[in-house]
């Protein structure tokens, strides 16, 4: 992202925002409330259009028509909510990508949403049931087959471990890095989750003062002077994340 700038009428949510992100990595994306994290999600997956500056992705501008339609292909999505189709059971929310995106034999999609399901460590008996059926945790679990349908090379997740217990989250941050390194995915997450980013996170991208206030490994955060970036990383949860890792 170069110069990115985003708005809803005069409310100006982002003035000049640059953004790398770098392949292979699982990058956070924190900052305060209205800092427009969502909104910088929204903008890059093409739901919100830029005001200004550009955004690149694989290589290719995503002011081209193609380029989003590339970018739809080979980025999965999950959503805080999961976002999953109330009406189909989970093994059809998980083929669903597949009938949009390519021709194959149904039987053959079947094997291939199973085998998504077992990926993300649902039993195979889940895919038969509907998303109310399920836990919070398995939903998660299940918008995630969904997201990684397709073998995306872009993994994009909305505050993955919102709603989930302690044991839960840890283990979807468990979740996340496994598929990360088996499938070699490049995750953008946004999260506020202090255990999540001191966990499995490489990088962290603060977002203040309508921009990308500070980005780097989380121990350069901790030793910012930026007044939210100090309050955010050093305060009780950060202390309490950052004594869980040592």
């Amino acid at each position: 992202m170069r110069g990115l700038r985003t708005a809803f009428g005069e409310h100006v949510v982002h003035e000049d925002l640059d953004l790398d992100v770098c392949r292979g990595e699982i990058l956070a994306v924190v900052g305060g409330s209205g800092s427009g994290k969502s909104v910088l999600l929204n903008t890059i997956l093409g739901l919100k259009e830029p005001d200004g500056g550009a955004i690149e992705v694989f290589g290719r501008d995503l002011a081209d028509e193609k380029a989003r339609d590339e970018l739809e292909r080979r980025a999965g999505v999950l959503f805080q909510n999961g976002a999953l189709y109330s009406t189909l059971t989970v093994i059809e929310n998980v083929e669903a990508p597949f009938l949009e995106h390519v021709r194959l034999p149904p039987d053959f999609v079947r094997d291939l949403a199973r085998l998504k399901i077992g990926l993300v460590g649902l039993e195979a008996s889940a895919g038969d049931k509907r998303p109310a059926d399920l836990s919070g945790g398995m939903r998660k679990r299940a918008g995630m087959a969904r997201a990684i349908a397709l073998d995306p090379d872009l993994l994009f997740l909305d505050e993955p471990t919102a709603g989930l217990d302690p044991v839960g989250a840890a283990s979807f941050d468990t979740l996340v890095r496994d598929l990360r390194d088996a499938m070699g995915l490049t995750v953008f997450m946004i999260t506020h989750d202090l255990d999540t980013i001191y966990a499995i996170c490489d990088r962290v991208a603060v977002l203040a003062d309508r921009h990308v206030a500070a980005i780097g490994p989380v121990a350069e955060m901790e030793r910012s002077d930026h007044p939210w970036i100090r309050e955010f990383f050093g305060g009780p949860r950060g202390r309490a994340a950052r004594e869980k890792q040592s």
